[in-house]
């Protein structure tokens, strides 16, 4: 999350800019027409002469020579001199007051993601960055964002977006970004050794962490398992598995399309069974999941990993297990929140 500089202080700093380049720019028009009338000097010459003497240059190749001009002259160095410091003056109060607001912006941007825990934190702003970056907001979930292309950040700063402008790979940047208190981590870089490299950091720095990370290449998924990624995914196999659906089963790819793009109201969601959920020791058919919220228990998976598909009725719900369930959205809110209670 970024702190813009406030309108108030752009809009009094702009003004105060513009007001001494005026001043100084109307100063040199003044000593040129007077140059001008007083000398006889050509308007390039007189605009030569006035830009010298404003600035305190000096004379060289050409300076005035009657008397009236010469007093002119020191007339427009006298007032010339004071414009200018003061130009000189705002143009450095306006530069060091934006670097100790930037200064103090980053400041309060590390001491807010300090603050975060049980938050995500994606590397990469790119395409499939983005699309991560969207599903989050759409959730209201916290998250942070490290970048080091700050033009793809440029349209993520007015919505609140929390981000680091660095290399991913750095370890300084994923503290930073509160690596040790997250909840789990997106790498999608475009180059697979830097993926490598930030699972083995993150991993490294937080051992619990979930890392999903994207695989460019199709043989770089298992370097990446090995690095500590939890889960890999390659686009490009899954835009060909999805271009074959489509094309060999297009109902299904129908369907699974609509419930990823929500147009049916329908979705997916995990719910963690602990020892005080209500779910907790019960059989399936005994809970409320069919008959009163409508929703399909997909699959449970139990505390050993094993996964169990499509669940009978007189299948046990255990501490610790993941019911993976599809339903209209309002249901599978309702579900989180009768679980949580």
């Amino acid at each position: 999350m970024t702190i813009p500089i406030p309108s108030a202080f752009q809009t009094i700093t702009g003004r105060r800019l513009a007001f001494a380049a005026f001043v100084v720019i109307a100063m040199i028009i003044a000593g040129a027409v007077g140059f001008r009338v007083i000398e006889g000097f050509s308007w390039l010459d007189s605009f030569y002469t006035s830009a010298q003497t404003v600035t305190t240059v000096g004379y060289g190749d050409l300076a005035p020579v009657t008397a009236a001009g010469r007093m002119f002259a020191i007339m427009l160095m006298l007032t010339g001199v004071g414009t200018v410091l003061y130009a000189l003056t705002v143009l450095a109060q306006a530069v060091i007051q934006s670097e100790l607001i930037e200064a103090y912006s980053l400041r309060r941007k590390l001491k807010d993601m300090e603050k975060l825990e049980g938050h995500y934190i994606v590397c990469g702003a790119g395409r499939v960055g983005r699309r991560i970056i969207r599903n989050l907001q759409r959730q209201n979930l916290p998250f942070v964002i490290i970048e080091n292309d700050e033009r793809k950040l440029s349209d993520l700063e007015s919505d609140g977006s929390r981000f680091l402008i660095g290399d991913a790979t750095s370890e300084a940047n994923l503290l930073a970004a509160g690596v040790e208190k997250a909840r789990g981590l997106a790498t999608c870089l475009a180059d697979d050794a830097a993926n490598v490299y930030v699972v083995l950091t993150a991993r490294g720095l937080n051992p619990g962490l979930h890392i999903v990370a994207r695989a460019v290449e199709e043989q770089a998924e298992p370097t990446l398992i090995r690095a500590g990624a939890n889960r890999v995914v390659a686009p490009t196999i899954i835009g060909s598995q999805s271009m074959a659906r489509a094309l060999l089963k297009p109902a299904i790819a129908d369907f699974m399309d609509s419930i990823v793009a929500e147009t049916l109201d329908l979705v997916f969601e995990e719910i963690a069974i602990d020892s005080a959920s209500v779910y907790a020791g019960k059989l399936l058919k005994d809970t409320n999941l069919m008959s009163e919220l409508s929703l399909i228990v997909v699959a449970i998976r139990r505390k050993d990993g094993e996964l169990s598909f499509h669940p009978n009725g007189e299948t046990l719900i255990d501490d610790g297990d993941l019911l993976i369930v599809i339903g209209k959205a309002e249901s599978v809110k309702r579900l989180v929140e009768l679980n949580n209670k």
